[in-house]
């Protein structure tokens, strides 16, 4: 697997991914505070402080060599819209997940998190030659799931007790997975998509 923490900017027509940075802040403060954006994630991001740390939290993933994360951009208004990452990379067994993926209310179900996801599979089973990639959520969130199965991705199983959230709930994780052998697939199902 070539080197998966090179940062790098993946641009589509509705989209660009590019290096997160400290300096997103305001912009992700801008559209990220809503608290139904985070009710069912892990570590909820409420004010501009937390999201500061958030960024910081996905900056020191980098450093460590656990993550890659990025800002996303629309296209068109040229704003900062949510963010998103690759993290749990696995070199030796060539696979990656793609997670921690949030979007502005306003850009749900718009072309943006449908592009962002093609532009992230195609890095990982092009340059990155990955044979597996990985997804999960919530098993509360079915938004989610959802989504999952409707860009291709194969549902494997629920992780029970898999995880604490700031809560104290003790969070069941759902896995969805991608595998080289099925990306022609998904690719033209997420083209197919963009293209309606």
């Amino acid at each position: 697997m070539p080197d998966a923490l090179s940062p790098v900017t993946l641009t589509g027509a509705h989209v660009r991914l590019e290096p997160l940075a400290m300096s997103h802040l305001d912009a992700l403060a801008a559209v990220g505070l809503d608290p139904d954006l985070w009710r069912l994630t892990p570590s909820p991001v409420r004010t501009r402080e937390d999201m500061a740390a958030y960024i910081q939290a996905a900056l020191d993933g980098h450093a460590r060599g656990e993550m890659l994360p990025f800002a996303t951009v629309d296209r068109a208004s040229g704003g900062v819209v949510g963010s998103t990452r690759f993290g749990n990379i696995v070199p030796q067994h060539k696979r990656v997940e793609i997670g921690w993926t949030w979007i502005g209310k306003r850009w749900q179900r718009t072309a943006v998190n449908t592009e962002a996801k093609l532009l992230m599979l195609r890095h990982a089973f092009g340059p990155l030659a990955c044979n597996r990639v990985e997804l999960k959520t919530d098993a509360r969130n079915v938004r989610s799931q959802e989504a999952m199965r409707r860009i291709g991705a194969t549902e494997e199983g629920t992780l029970r007790h898999h995880m604490v959230t700031a809560s104290g709930h003790l969070r069941d994780s759902v896995y969805f997975s991608i595998l080289l052998e099925e990306w022609p697939r998904v690719e033209a199902g997420l083209l197919a998509k963009l293209d309606r």
